[in-house]
């Protein structure tokens, strides 16, 4: 199975959730291909210092994370789609015929809620781990139903 998490600039919530989402499959031996990418996106920009920071403290390191723009490309080879806000949902179903049916918002997917994940851009560190932890439980849940699906 192929996971594309997306946000804006593909270097805050989108590569914590990548790395958060491989780090929790290979605990749970889930065997799929996650990546990220932006809507908007300076090609090449590394993750931010404070999303590497937030997930150096739980052992997960992005610091080779390179942003990359979303293209139709990565849309058809992926099997879910996963945004960090209903408006990068609604961006992608508008532009890309290939996502319907398989674009979601996280929280969307992972409880059955459609919101949005924080957007710590520009913020404070303490800012970045409380995305980091919403982040983190969204993709705990978003593990079991792949587990429990036999995915």
């Amino acid at each position: 199975m192929n996971i594309l998490l997306v946000c804006t600039g593909n270097t805050c919530r989108s590569p914590m959730a990548e790395g958060i989402l491989r780090d929790l499959a290979e605990k749970n031996n889930l065997e799929i291909e996650v990546k990220s990418a932006g809507i908007r996106v300076y090609t090449g920009d590394k993750a931010a210092r404070n999303s590497v920071e937030a997930l150096q403290e739980i052992g997960i390191d992005i610091s080779n994370h390179n942003s990359t723009q979303i293209t139709e490309e990565l849309i058809k080879e992926a099997d879910l789609i996963l945004t960090m806000s209903k408006s990068h949902k609604d961006f992608l179903i508008s532009r890309f015929k290939s996502a319907e049916g398989k674009v979601f918002t996280l929280l969307g997917y992972a409880n059955g809620v459609d919101q949005d994940i924080i957007d710590p851009f520009g913020q404070s560190l303490s800012v970045y781990k409380e995305t980091r932890d919403e982040i983190y439980k969204a993709i705990e849940k978003l593990v079991t139903i792949l587990v429990n699906s036999g995915k």
